[in-house]
């Protein structure tokens, strides 16, 4: 059964910082990309980072600087160090995993973590 345990959210002062944690269950076998996804008014979900199984990481211009997204293979986990937090970033975050499979391509999400900064 695929899953994905998300941990590290909560609340922070801004400037401070969390870091996000996401693992994926082994029935996983081929992961092609993680990354972390937030809601944003109008649309579903926006981009905050994304990283590729051959260390290609992508951010939102909203981020850059600030989040630094990594990734172990091995462990089939992605993390998210999130530093000079805003009220800004105040979301409910979620992991999103791809996966390449002979019978084609997937997309996962976790059920999300909640990040809430203010003072």
């Amino acid at each position: 059964q695929v899953r994905l345990e998300e941990s590290g959210g909560g609340s922070v002062l801004p400037g401070g910082s969390l870091r996000l944690s996401c693992v994926a269950s082994e029935s996983i076998f081929s992961v092609t990309a993680m990354g972390w996804y937030r809601p944003t008014p109008g649309k579903q979900r926006e981009l905050v980072a994304r990283v590729t199984s051959d260390g290609n990481a992508t951010y939102a211009d909203s981020v850059k600087g600030r989040f630094t997204i990594s990734m172990d293979n091995a462990k089939r986990a992605v993390y998210l160090q999130m530093n000079s937090l805003e009220p800004e970033d105040t979301a409910v975050y979620y992991c999103n995993v791809n996966e390449k499979t002979r019978s084609g391509m997937y997309n996962y999400w976790g059920q999300g973590t909640r990040v809430t900064v203010s003072s």
